[in-house]
């Protein structure tokens, strides 16, 4: 089972895979970055100038915090804010994907057009042939 287990993280694609995780992993940073930064202050200013993460509806009477944090600390709470910033954080990690995706089948595709196709191999008499024919031409 070992050596099977070896043989499985040897081969290019589980490797591949690995980087494509810890690179998506620190690609993701930069977007939560980018939605928490830049984009939700400026939907929350659009919205009424509050943080947009700070969104949320109590679902107990014992709610009374202008924070999600300390809402969350004094009962239950229906937190709308943080879900549309991470559902927003999806859609462009997607969209970027999805372009980075596009983009690699674009390149394969040109690849491809631009490779000259092999040359065909002669039928097995021709191949005969030129071959006694060398041999001839040699003596």
């Amino acid at each position: 089972m070992l050596k099977e287990f070896q043989e499985f993280i040897s081969r290019g694609n589980v490797m591949d895979l690995a980087v494509a995780v810890i690179i998506g992993a620190a690609f993701s940073k930069i977007v939560d970055s980018l939605v928490s930064d830049i984009i939700m202050p400026i939907i929350g200013a659009i919205f009424g100038g509050l943080d947009f993460n700070n969104y949320f509806l109590p679902l107990s009477s014992a709610v009374n915090a202008t924070s999600l944090a300390e809402a969350k600390r004094q009962g239950a709470v229906f937190a709308y804010g943080s879900f549309i910033t991470v559902a927003l954080n999806f859609i462009i990690l997607a969209f970027i994907i999805f372009l980075m995706v596009k983009a690699v089948n674009n390149l394969r595709r040109r690849l491809q057009r631009e490779e000259p196709a092999a040359p065909a191999a002669p039928p097995a008499d021709v191949a005969l042939l030129t071959e006694i024919r060398d041999l001839l031409a040699r003596k």
